[in-house]
């Protein structure tokens, strides 16, 4: 008579261990792309438009080349330290690298821009973050790289792999070395 529901309680642990893992298990991931296969991310495809030229750009029409995209407000004393370095490293390396350069501060708008590229002699691509570019961006790098005060800075290979670099101003030589590292 005791023994009944021991065995049912038993049996019941027993699904709702089985019921736990199953909803532990992780789900099926898609295959990796074949190393000779392009990384794609719709983010790249976003239409920009440079402060300076007026031109309109993607991140995608560089897809040959390597690039380093920085998210930056002109208020931002660290944004600026870590342009400076930009500024070094594309003096070293001259246009094996492209420069975007995305005012992710809602705040701001071109003029506010191109008055910061004039006033410390910066000359790369500058343009405002559309709102979809810049939640894209933190969909897949998180909000850390809309937190200007940490110069936020991702590495885009020829091959559309991106990766974060760490915060905080990264001064010329490691910038080469992050693309030599990363990218070749």
């Amino acid at each position: 008579m005791f023994h009944k529901p021991r065995k049912l309680v038993g049996i019941a642990l027993i699904l709702l261990s089985v019921s736990l893992l199953l909803g532990c298990a992780q789900p099926a991931t898609a295959p990796a792309p074949a190393p000779d296969q392009p990384v794609v991310r719709p983010w790249m495809d976003i239409e920009l438009t440079d402060v300076t030229t007026g031109e309109t750009f993607k991140i995608s029409d560089f897809k040959d080349k390597t690039i380093l995209l920085e998210s930056f407000a002109v208020w931002c004393p660290t944004c600026l330290a870590q342009q400076k370095e930009m500024q070094k490293f594309q003096a070293s390396h001259g246009d094996d690298v492209i420069h975007i350069s995305l005012d992710t501060d809602p705040n701001e708008d071109a003029e506010k821009v191109r008055e910061h590229i004039q006033r410390n002699g910066l000359d790369w691509y500058f343009a405002i973050s559309p709102i979809e570019l810049t939640e894209a961006l933190i969909d897949e790098f998180g909000l850390k790289f809309v937190n200007a005060p940490r110069a936020p800075v991702v590495l885009i290979c020829k091959d559309g792999s991106a990766r974060f670099l760490r915060s905080g101003v990264k001064p010329a030589e490691e910038l080469a070395a992050e693309v030599a590292q990363g990218c070749e």
